[in-house]
């Protein structure tokens, strides 16, 4: 059985973001969550690993499969919601670059046009704001996510996770998300986008 790795630490790069007001301690909490979906993760694949596969014994209304199942795919969600957003952290900011910027162009007519849509959703979120490259498609698009299970359509791939759940910004920002918004704005590294929407052409 593949376990996950649990962080042990947050990209010395990501802290770069306290110029733009989101903090380190805002961060160094933020890894205690980070870590425990990594680590629920890896106890939930243990049980799965374990569990009687008797199909009488499992049930839609409650029961140990239905559990783990909805289970991992939060745990697992939040695990890789995570690895995205703290990944594609600490950069420069500002527009968009490389293919990244083409294909927001393509399906947005402007950065400037996208970054009103991605505040927008971050805004109407609860939890996730996702830019994902469709495959089908191949053009970009920005999801909302409201919890760690909410994931893009299918044939996507994460190219950028915005957290809004308050944790990502209430000690810094208080209920001013819009704010943490425009901030993480400032932080995105562009150059960590563009090499995911790479791995995911298969370049």
């Amino acid at each position: 059985m593949k376990l996950v790795h649990v962080p042990e630490e947050i990209p010395a790069k990501v802290f770069t973001t306290e110029k733009h007001g989101i903090s380190k301690a805002t961060h160094t909490n933020h890894l205690t969550l980070w870590q425990g979906y990594a680590k629920k993760t890896n106890e939930i694949r243990q049980a799965l690993a374990e569990i009687d596969l008797d199909p009488a014994k499992a049930n839609q209304i409650y029961s140990q499969m239905r559990a783990l199942k909805a289970n991992y795919a939060f745990a697992y969600g939040g695990y890789i919601n995570h690895n995205v957003y703290f990944e594609t952290m600490g950069g420069d900011g500002g527009p968009a670059t490389g293919d990244v910027a083409t294909l927001i162009n393509e399906s947005y007519g402007s950065f400037e046009h996208w970054a009103a849509d991605w505040k927008a959703t971050g805004i109407a979120g609860r939890g996730w704001a996702y830019l994902g490259y469709d495959h089908e498609e191949q053009r970009v698009h920005t999801y909302l996510g409201d919890a760690q299970d909410t994931f893009p359509a299918w044939n996507n791939t994460l190219l950028l996770a915005m957290d809004v759940y308050e944790h990502a910004y209430f000690l810094d920002f208080q209920t001013a998300r819009a704010k943490y918004i425009d901030a993480y704005m400032q932080c995105i590294d562009w150059n960590s986008v563009n090499a995911r929407l790479k791995r995911a052409l298969g370049k």
